[in-house]
């Protein structure tokens, strides 16, 4: 089983979409109800995390790392503090690009990839970053597979990235669930 958290109106073949209101991150019982029988393999969460203060952040990767199959992984993407673009920095900052009428749909936190990597490992997760900026607005690209969970914000899928320019970009990781070898 592949979940999207937080789909809108995204659905990609074999997995299942979701939202907020059946699937809340920061909800034990959600999990439990949804997953008590048959643990995912994977999460994708497309900017997502930034919705949610640091402290929350936290406490959503745990609830996914306890519910998450063992060998399991989540992929998620979040916008890039470093990204050296004003533009894309004047949309992303803390209580941007939300809807009034939805408080929490706005920017609580914009991550930079260290602070994001955290967010992870803290829960248990051992963590590869794939796309991110580094803190002197450097690119970093590592190829993956989209058929692993497809980011639209991304170096090779957003149209607003082309003939070399970046146009939007994401902090892009994997956070694996690594096997418990312990008997």
């Amino acid at each position: 089983m592949k979940i999207v958290i937080g789909a809108g109106k995204t659905a990609y073949d074999g997995w299942i979409s979701t939202q907020e209101a059946e699937l809340n991150l920061l909800n034990p019982a959600d999990f439990e109800r949804l997953f008590a029988d048959e643990k995912p393999i994977a999460f994708l969460a497309e900017h997502v995390w930034e919705h949610m203060t640091f402290e929350d952040g936290c406490r959503a990767a745990a609830n996914c790392f306890a519910y998450l199959a063992d060998g399991g992984y989540l992929r998620v993407a979040v916008p890039d503090k470093n990204f050296r673009n004003e533009w894309y920095q004047n949309m992303v900052k803390i209580g941007g690009n939300g809807d009034p009428n939805h408080p929490s749909f706005t920017h609580k936190i914009v991550y930079d990839y260290k602070t994001f990597v955290q967010v992870f490992e803290a829960a248990g997760f051992e963590v590869e970053l794939l796309e991110w900026c580094d803190e002197n607005g450097q690119f970093h690209y590592k190829y993956w597979n989209e058929a692993d969970g497809r980011i639209g914000r991304s170096l090779r899928f957003d149209t607003r990235n082309h003939d070399g320019h970046l146009g939007m970009v994401s902090i892009i990781l994997d956070a694996k669930k690594v096997k418990n070898l312990a008997y």
